[in-house]
């Protein structure tokens, strides 16, 4: 009969002073760098909801696309390429394909470019300014919302993406209504509509 041999083991050797001083730092740290990740990831979210807003850099929104005199709403002054009502129908048809995108994966695009700017360069009707201003204003607090909340990971990609994130996706919203609100301001000012406040 065959006696089984005895795995030999190697000897592990106990960790020096040195080494565990510096797995108990790794450890201190790893809370550290838990905690800075929660205290950065609520800084960057408060960071975000304020540049979606404006009022920092710029005007906020609201200050920029509302109150505009109903006359000068279709009015498009010498070398300007778009009207005030086509600025603000852009915007808020943009703003609502990126909001729907980032939270619905059954969301369809509109065709582009066609289909993120209006027919008309007028309201087709009297409330038709005012509804789109507030769609605006509301799409942009649902943004501010999402990218507020908690719960919503800012560095996933969108599962029905191709590679977008949510951050991405308000940085892109940020980007393209400062564009946007900057050629309304110069706008307004060609058409004597804006007050520095």
């Amino acid at each position: 009969m065959k006696r089984a041999r005895k795995k030999k083991h190697a000897k592990r050797a106990k960790p020096s002073k040195t080494a565990k001083a510096v797995n108990a730092a790794a450890r201190r740290a790893g809370a550290s760098v838990t905690r800075a990740r929660g205290a950065n990831d609520k800084a960057l979210r408060e960071h975000l909801a304020k540049l979606l807003a404006g009022g920092q850099a710029y005007a906020d929104v609201h200050h920029i696309i509302a109150e505009l005199p109903e006359a000068q709403r279709g009015v498009k002054p010498a070398g300007a390429p778009h009207t005030a009502w086509q600025l603000l129908e852009h915007l808020r048809i943009a703003q609502w394909d990126i909001l729907e995108f980032s939270r619905d994966a059954r969301h369809v695009s509109p065709q582009f470019p066609e289909g993120y700017w209006p027919a008309s360069e007028t309201p087709p009707k009297a409330d038709a300014w005012d509804k789109s201003v507030a769609t605006v204003e509301r799409d942009l607090a649902e943004m501010e919302k999402l990218v507020s909340n908690p719960k919503t990971d800012l560095f996933a990609p969108i599962a029905h993406g191709k590679g977008q994130t949510i951050l991405r996706e308000a940085l892109v919203m940020a980007g393209h209504n400062a564009y946007h609100l900057g050629q309304m301001v110069l706008l307004r000012r060609l058409l004597g509509a804006w007050a520095e406040s």
